[in-house]
């Protein structure tokens, strides 16, 4: 006798349950990847989350059995697992920064009207690897490919400003410090503090440093070690630049971090 309608589906609410349960278990591991969290405990999860702590205990049961958390014995405490490195290494590699950024570039474009670049490093210098520009008279363009030192201009000195001190002090010893126009900083004392001033609000300034007239705000694409792997700018005439840095700023910032988060990196 061929099966009903009924005895071919799922039991009601059946589907429901599942999809409870796996929601569940996405908000425990959401838990673990707070800033500044190395390991839980069941009470903790199950106030966090509002829920009993037999329910977590089931989950994190489940969970460990995948290796996406695992037990530290001495503590009774979960941490995160390996199956997470697996997959994080594994949507890194397969990004495009290019394609990544693409649409954004885009969008800051159009809402700025002013030129939007992607560069990402190449050793001690940074690289030109894409950039979309407005439809107006005059406009600021580049040369997809170009190279230039990280001490020069907005772009290079964001990279250089969320280096570890290590590699920013490896750079100024192995690095000659060129001057490439009169607004380019090239006293190392003086470097350091704006690096440091960089990092602290998020973006860099750049009026003239690099090239007479342009004017740039640029903003790092940081990913999980929170190490710079990209940058992206809004640049043009510096007349027209130096009256809306605040502004670019927090669009970058907002922009930046949208992208840095799909890299794996905290949001802020």
């Amino acid at each position: 006798m061929p099966p009903t309608l009924e005895t071919s589906l799922e039991p009601p609410g059946r589907g429901n349950r599942t999809l409870e349960g796996l929601e569940r278990a996405l908000d425990v591991l959401m838990l673990f990847a707070q800033p500044g969290t190395d390991n839980l405990g069941i009470s903790e999860i199950a106030r966090s989350l509002d829920l009993p702590k037999a329910t977590v205990h089931r989950i994190v049961t489940t969970l460990c059995g995948r290796d996406f958390l695992e037990l530290d014995a001495t503590n009774r405490r979960y941490k995160l697992g390996p199956s997470w490195l697996v997959m994080g290494s594994t949507y890194i590699q397969r990004v495009d920064m290019r394609d990544l950024a693409r649409d954004t570039l885009r969008e800051l474009s159009a809402h700025t009207n002013e030129t939007s670049t992607l560069s990402i490093r190449h050793g001690y210098h940074r690289v030109y690897l894409d950039q979309v520009t407005p439809k107006r008279l005059v406009i600021m363009s580049v040369q997809v490919g170009d190279r230039f030192p990280l001490h020069a201009g907005g772009t290079g000195k964001a990279f250089l400003a969320h280096l570890d001190k290590a590699e920013q002090d490896d750079y100024m010893d192995s690095v000659a410090l060129v001057q490439l126009t009169d607004q380019t900083t090239v006293d190392r004392e003086a470097l350091i503090a704006e690096l440091d001033q960089i990092r602290e609000r998020g973006y860099s300034i750049s009026f003239g440093e690099r090239q007479e007239g342009a004017g740039a705000v640029a903003a790092p694409l940081l990913d999980f070690e929170d190490k710079p792997v990209g940058v992206i700018s809004v640049c043009g005439p510096v007349d027209r630049i130096q009256p809306r840095v605040e502004e670019l700023g927090a669009l970058l910032l907002e922009r930046t971090g949208e992208l840095s988060a799909r890299l794996g990196h905290p949001r802020r």
